[in-house]
């Protein structure tokens, strides 16, 4: 488990463009003045707390944290997001969720049904305190709004529980569509239970090639004309977006059943775990050379369970780390760079 959480770039600048200095934000949270201009902004899980609590002394809107788990324009979407958008239906998204939760940071997405409905909660694994209330609303924002985007509205919670003692009812109710119940035991999104399986109308190729570009071009070809072992791997790749599909999603998509599909890759002289491990090689050597995803978000796009299963598995393949991979491939890139300036 990764003890840090990782901020994105976005997030200081959509403070300024809420009007909110981000100078004031980290003097009040008494954190470090040059925290947002690194590359890489990580926090503990004190740190965060203290910086949502430093937000909510440097701002006068009480809906500043819902504005900001709120994003409306898809190219400010982190992987996670879109990987979360791409699902086949809501459930399949907050499993996607879950993961990147386990995977990234010491937070643990959970989702429980009971009878009609299915409640949505966030657990800070290595906090001593109750989370700031900026941060609750953050979060169930975050996963309302993706709800909402994937379904073009037509999930919604069917109410919003906060152990807040008393709020701005309206606010809540306004921004989120719902009503509110405060002096709740845990803070939670209920929705309806049957809109776990409602499927997501941006299940499509387009949001899956901003994730990685080559993999619509390449889904088209191979499904054209190629070997059963070639389109599998190339269906496969969209589908290890943040899960682990199994081999009835695969026959689905190449309009075959499950059986069939095991039957004819066995008639092959392979199976579909052997393809799994290709597709997720291959996929690993894209992220690692033409993006600049970390490498636990890699681990998470490739459908793993934890960064050192990732590791292994790269060690086995390449016989070198991923980190040690890439650096290699970059200093090619450069050699290469400089032999055509010469």
């Amino acid at each position: 488990m990764n003890t840090r959480f990782r901020l994105t770039a976005q997030f200081p600048r959509k403070l300024e463009e809420l009007g909110v200095r981000t100078a004031d934000v980290l003097r009040l949270a008494g954190l470090p003045t040059g925290l947002f201009a690194q590359d890489r902004i990580l926090v503990s899980t004190e740190e965060l707390f203290a910086l949502y609590r430093g937000l909510a002394e440097a701002t006068r809107d009480p809906a500043i944290a819902l504005k900001l788990g709120t994003e409306h324009r898809i190219e400010r979407y982190d992987p996670v997001a879109i990987a979360a958008v791409c699902a086949r239906t809501f459930r399949d998204a907050l499993a996607r969720l879950g993961r990147f939760k386990q995977l990234h940071c010491p937070e643990d997405l959970r989702v429980t049904e009971r009878g009609a409905e299915a409640r949505v909660e966030f657990k800070y694994l290595l906090a001593r305190e109750t989370e700031p209330p900026l941060l609750v609303d953050i979060a169930l924002s975050w996963v309302a709004g993706i709800a909402h985007r994937g379904s073009d509205g037509a999930i919604l919670p069917r109410r919003i529980e906060l152990m807040a003692k008393a709020g701005d009812r309206a606010m809540y109710e306004t921004h989120l569509g719902c009503p509110v119940t405060f002096g709740a035991r845990q803070n939670a999104l209920v929705f309806r239970r049957e809109d776990l399986d409602r499927p997501f109308l941006t299940h499509n190729a387009d949001l899956l090639a901003m994730l990685a570009p080559q993999l619509e071009a390449e889904l088209k070809q191979t499904l054209a004309a190629g070997s059963l072992r070639t389109q599998v791997r190339a269906v496969l790749k969209p589908l290890l977006a943040g899960r682990r599909p199994g081999i009835a999603d695969v026959a689905r998509e190449l309009g075959l059943s499950a059986r069939t599909l095991q039957r004819r890759l066995a008639e092959d002289g392979t199976s579909f775990q052997q393809l799994v491990q290709e597709a997720r090689r291959e996929l690993a050597r894209h992220y690692l050379q033409h993006s600049a995803l970390e490498l636990t978000e890699t681990a998470y796009l490739l459908g793993y369970e934890d960064s050192h299963s990732f590791f292994r598995a790269f060690q086995q393949w390449e016989g070198q780390t991923p980190g040690e991979w890439r650096a290699r491939r970059a200093r090619q890139a450069d050699a290469r760079i400089v032999a055509r300036t010469v």
